[in-house]
């Protein structure tokens, strides 16, 4: 037997006749009794029946009495039922029987009423009333309007709980909400005090409580509460505030909403992680930078190299038309500024030509061996090379990109130490937020100057030897990437350059996984294919972006391998956004500055064409290449 048979059988055993309308004021559930009260025809006891219908059957039955004006007193009835209220009434029918008539709104609109009949009752009243010559008039009179109060408060009462219960269901509905939403919502009262939170503040703010209700809000936010005070204090004077601060604790970057209570004293707070936002952020920002110092630079740099060109032929030609001792040393030095000024123009090209962040798994300890190897033979004697490596396994960075500024940074170090002593290097994770890759040397530091102004370009502390666009360009690479590089000097007065990178654990692809390859090509999707069963997966194949969305509901998907140009209107670039709970690789043949190619690169890891098999199998994180 069925739940809804089983529950019908229910209804049916109970005494008292009960029929539930629904908002359109038609019959949604009732019982036999019903029925059998009213003698309602069989048209009238279907689920979908009229409301209307059912009382113009009534009156032309005489369950009212007469009536002078039936379609009046419909039509009252009906309006009364659509503008429903809680009640209990009872009334005698024409038949000469009583019932009592309860009634009760639902929150989805419409109503349910439960008919009892009161005949006995009412019949035991009136003999009471006749026999009964010991008991006044009063206190009989007393005794059935007791009576019939308690029925209506039995009534109300039903319809209070019932009212509480549904009260409970929508609170526990609202806080299984919020705590299910990515963010921390609280609210504090005029004292500081928590008064609500849907217990999140631990996964916006490693390290916090989640329990924080009672609690002042300086001892759930620790150190951070200095930052946010000011805002707070605002928001209690009824000043609404968004900001945004980093935790130091978590080194998170936290945006805040502080709202001001409308009704009594008291903040609320929406507050959630921005930390991959932001890093974002700062790679697009730094891009449009490099952008516009190319359309600056691209055209003096284009007229001075000319420049530069004439002058070099010029005195090369002078060099060996004259013959005078201190005259060729004046050509010699003007051919030696002048190459200086070509080497310039080339650093100033690095720093300004096209660079974006590619990245692809990268095994640490691998990267590590590589640089002690390049950058050893460069050390003077006497200068060792100490390497720490604090963070292991595989990490979404540009193997090129990050081996030629750590190289950059040890050479640096190695000149300003001029003689022995230690070059410290260390990679290390930082509260699951950061990769830092640290240089330290035991040279005399930076002076005041260098750590104010030593990521500026041109800056440089070693006179004409120096560009001063060696940290500048690894300050661009951090910038790329989301990240930043700091100047310090270490308590044994060292320098100490700290670079920090967005934390992107590269998970490498499960032997056997299945991988959903999106090529419109169908003979780079059939070599494709090759490389990956090669690599010992399963591959299902599409086409297009509908094809490819339609295959993964359907199918248990490891990875999505996709080129960005597909036949449809879609571009593979939408697949990351289309399939959130899926990871995305993507691959193209198109130009770095293509949009598509750089709006692909800010949602996934993007693999240039054309590409080796060793290349295709690094990318999807099954080994390292050599950078």
């Amino acid at each position: 037997m069925t739940k809804t048979a089983m529950t019908q059988a229910g209804l049916n055993l109970i005494q008292q006749a009960l029929s539930i309308y629904d908002s359109d004021l038609r019959l949604a559930v009732f019982n036999r009794r019903f029925g059998e009260m009213f003698d309602l025809p069989e048209r009238l006891m279907t689920e979908g029946a009229g409301f209307e219908e059912t009382i113009r059957h009534l009156v032309a039955c005489g369950e009212y009495g007469p009536v002078d004006d039936p379609e009046t007193f419909i039509r009252a009835r009906v309006d009364q039922a659509r503008a429903f209220e809680p009640h209990y009434m009872e009334r005698t029918r024409a038949n000469g029987r009583t019932i009592s008539v309860e009634g009760a709104p639902l929150p989805q609109g419409g109503w349910v009423t439960v008919y009892t009949d009161i005949t006995a009752v009412k019949r035991q009243e009136a003999l009471l009333r006749t026999r009964s010559e010991l008991l006044s008039e009063e206190v009989l009179k007393r005794s059935e309007e007791l009576a019939a109060a308690n029925r209506k408060l039995a009534a109300t009462n039903a319809a209070l709980e019932e009212a509480q219960r549904e009260l409970r269901e929508s609170e526990a509905r609202t806080r299984l909400t919020t705590e299910m939403m990515p963010a921390h919502i609280a609210r504090v009262d005029a004292s500081g005090h928590y008064s609500f939170s849907n217990r999140r503040l631990s996964s916006v703010m490693p390290g916090r409580p989640s329990e924080i209700v009672g609690l002042h809000i300086s001892e759930a936010l620790g150190a951070a509460y200095c930052k946010v005070q000011p805002y707070l204090e605002r928001a209690l004077r009824g000043e609404e505030s968004i900001f945004e601060f980093t935790d130091e604790g978590s080194s998170r970057r936290i945006r805040a909403m502080f709202t001001p209570d409308p009704v009594e004293p008291g903040v609320y707070i929406l507050s959630h992680d921005v930390t991959e936002e932001t890093q974002a952020r700062a790679a697009l920002q730094q891009t449009r930078r490099r952008e516009l110092a190319v359309q600056l630079t691209s055209g003096m740099a284009h007229d001075f190299s000319n420049l530069l060109t004439i002058i070099l032929g010029m005195q090369s030609k002078l060099a060996r038309l004259v013959s005078d001792p201190q005259a060729e040393a004046l050509v010699t030095a003007t051919l030696q500024a002048a190459r200086r000024g070509g080497d310039l123009l080339n650093r100033i090209a690095d720093i300004t030509s096209h660079r974006a962040w590619r990245p692809e798994p990268l095994e640490l300890a691998g990267f590590l061996r590589d640089l002690e190897t390049l950058a050893t033979p460069s050390l003077p004697s006497g200068l060792t090379l100490e390497i720490e490596a604090g963070a292991e396994g595989a990490y979404l960075l540009d193997p090129g990109l990050l081996q030629d500024a750590a190289l950059n940074l040890v050479l640096n170090a190695a000149d300003a130490c001029a003689g022995p002593g230690t070059i410290h290097i260390a990679l290390r994770r930082l509260k699951d937020t950061w990769l830092e890759l640290e240089v330290r040397d035991s040279g005399p530091g930076f002076s005041e100057q260098a750590l104010k102004h030593g990521l500026d370009p041109f800056f440089t502390t070693k006179g004409g030897e120096g560009t001063g666009l060696g940290l500048a360009m690894v300050y661009d690479m951090a910038k790329l990437a989301g990240g930043d590089v700091k100047l310090a000097n270490d308590a044994q007065g060292g320098a100490c350059v700290t670079l920090r990178l967005p934390l992107r654990p590269a998970e490498a692809l499960a032997k056997g996984g299945l991988v959903l390859l999106v090529e419109d090509n169908p003979e780079l999707r059939a070599q494709l294919r090759e490389t990956l069963t090669g690599l010992g997966h399963s591959v299902a194949e599409a086409a297009s972006v509908a094809e490819a969305c339609a295959l993964a509901e359907g199918l248990e998907v490891d990875l999505v391998l996709s080129d960005i140009s597909l036949e449809g209107e879609a571009p593979g670039s939408e697949l990351p956004l289309l399939l959130p709970h899926l990871p995305v690789h993507l691959m193209t043949s198109l130009p770095p500055d293509h949009p598509l190619h750089e709006e692909a690169r800010r949602r996934a890891p993007v693999l240039a064409k054309p590409f080796t098999d060793a290349e295709l199998a690094a990318f999807l994180g099954h080994r390292r290449i050599a950078a």
